[in-house]
């Protein structure tokens, strides 16, 4: 490595920031278990809202929907890689069904914006679903269009085939253990609880 480079890597190392060979690796579930993938905005508040759903075993920040292998926070954040900051959810499908995480889902995001989500601006904030199967794209089709006839106005979530998931630098995972009085911050800072009661009333998100 040339010296320069060697220097810059010391330097977002001491600053938090890892490498893309210390980024942590992706969680598989075990026999029994099952995955969902969603984009909701900022990857601290989803992995939050989803670590509150009994049934659900872990959560896992990430980037998917780009072409981009390995994509880093800097270039998913600055935009132009297709990707979107989103959260590999491991659950027990006999304590909870894809189709009520899809339903917690909704509620905890603003499907009536188009490529943001609260303050957060870029395609890199959209709101999406990413199905692993027919059966997960037709469950959440199905509940797109319960969603926008209850809302009655444009829903303008995406429902994507999945496809690779990297996981984000350690410093993102469980931000919101890690640095709670930083995350509380940004969230109420961000709109994101005020702007959920207004669409969803009592169904607003968690802290």
């Amino acid at each position: 490595m040339h010296r320069p480079l060697l220097i810059l890597a010391f330097v977002l190392a001491s600053l938090g920031f890892a490498s893309a060979a210390e980024m942590a690796k992706l969680p598989q579930p075990a026999p029994g278990q099952a995955v969902a993938i969603f984009a909701g905005g900022c990857f601290w508040c989803v992995e939050s809202d989803f670590d509150h759903v009994p049934g659900v075993i872990s959560t896992t920040s990430g980037y998917t929907g780009g072409k981009l292998a390995n994509p880093t926070y800097e270039q998913v954040s600055a935009g132009g890689t297709g990707h979107a900051e989103s959260v590999w959810v491991i659950y027990d499908p006999q304590k909870v069904s894809y189709a009520k995480l899809v339903d917690y889902f909704w509620h905890h995001i603003d499907p009536t914006v188009q490529d943001r989500q609260f303050c957060d601006y870029g395609h890199q904030y959209r709101t999406a679903i990413f199905a692993r199967s027919d059966e997960e794209k037709k469950i959440a089709e199905e509940s797109r269009k319960q969603v926008e006839a209850q809302l009655k106005v444009p829903v303008y979530t995406e429902i994507d085939k999945a496809g690779a998931f990297y996981p984000a630098e350690e410093y993102h995972q469980d931000f919101y253990v890690k640095n709670p009085t930083k995350y509380k911050f940004y969230r109420w800072n961000c709109g994101r609880d005020q702007r959920l009661e207004q669409i969803w009333g009592a169904h607003k998100g968690n802290s």
